[in-house]
């Protein structure tokens, strides 16, 4: 069947029977994607993403159509555009969480407002108590923040100290004959559960798609001049630093985005991997946004 299949006609399928129409399935995703609704690839299989988001459709479109693809929902499916979509209102204050959001969405990165879906964030060279601080090199003075939107209001679930920096022992000694690994701020859909490290082994986010990152080639401990350098090969993962002390990085970092503490860690972890789209797909690949503190205290001040 085709969406095309469905218009000026009684048919109705349910979700278990789009499921079992790979052709048909494949289309809805495809539409779906091109409406910012879900994300890719459209794999032909219609599991609980791809039901949540046709559901989310029908209801930012009044269908009246409910858990049922008919004629009026592969009407507008084919019709509609991105643009004629209603925006899900956030309700965004001066709090921590809804200022970073509102960073994130100045820059036009992605923010996920559905329930258990959650949003990774680092942010460079800000303390617990989210001031900023000299962002020294070789410390654990950065943030790793994981938030959630709650019917419309970012809420941040939790967060813990790190880093998202190389040491001193790896810019020194770096591990690429280019200079060590330092991201480039931005946003990168990138890293899947997997495991971290050979002398201690443990469950991280490892690297399975592209990055950009700053090539300290010089030593400096800088951004500025470096040579940036793209890949899904630099095995920048999300681990943690061995309970390492605040002021020492050691070995903990080459360029990854590190939690300092195991404990920390594994909390992080355990949220992460209560995210409804890894529920779905144990191969789902997550975003990751990594901020510059100073420029989001300038623009978003407290």
């Amino acid at each position: 069947m085709k969406l095309q299949d469905f218009l000026g006609k009684q048919t109705k399928f349910g979700f278990e029977a789009i499921a079992q129409d790979a052709d048909l399935t494949r289309q809805i995703q495809t539409q779906l994607i091109g409406l910012g609704l879900l994300e890719p690839p459209a794999d032909s299989k219609f599991g609980p993403i791809s039901a949540a988001a046709l559901r989310k459709f029908q209801e930012l479109t009044k269908t009246g159509e409910k858990d049922f693809l008919g004629a009026v929902t592969a009407e507008k499916l084919i019709e509609t555009k991105i643009e004629d979509l209603p925006k899900s209102p956030l309700k965004l204050t001066n709090s921590i969480a809804s200022r970073i959001v509102k960073y994130l969405l100045a820059k036009n990165y992605e923010v996920f407002t559905n329930p258990k879906e959650y949003n990774i964030v680092y942010i460079e060279g800000i303390n617990e108590d989210w001031t900023l601080n000299s962002d020294a090199r070789n410390e654990f003075n950065d943030r790793r923040i994981v938030i959630e939107v709650v019917d419309g209001t970012p809420k941040i679930v939790n967060h813990w100290q790190g880093t998202t920096e190389p040491g001193d022992y790896y810019t020194y000694n770096p591990m690429n004959p280019k200079g060590a690994a330092r991201i480039q701020f931005g946003q990168y859909k990138a890293w899947s559960v997997g495991i971290h490290g050979t002398a201690e082994p443990h469950e991280a986010l490892v690297q399975v798609g592209n990055i950009t990152v700053c090539r300290d080639f010089n030593k400096d401990f800088k951004r500025t001049g470096d040579k940036l350098d793209t890949g899904d090969d630099f095995y920048v993962n999300q681990h943690y630093g061995f309970d390492f002390p605040q002021n020492n990085i050691r070995l903990a970092s080459a360029g990854c985005l590190v939690g300092r503490r195991r404990e920390g860690h594994r909390e992080f972890m355990s949220i992460i991997k209560q995210d409804r789209r890894y529920l779905a797909n144990r191969k789902y690949v997550f975003y990751t946004t990594v901020i510059p503190g100073d420029d989001f205290l300038k623009k978003f001040p407290g």
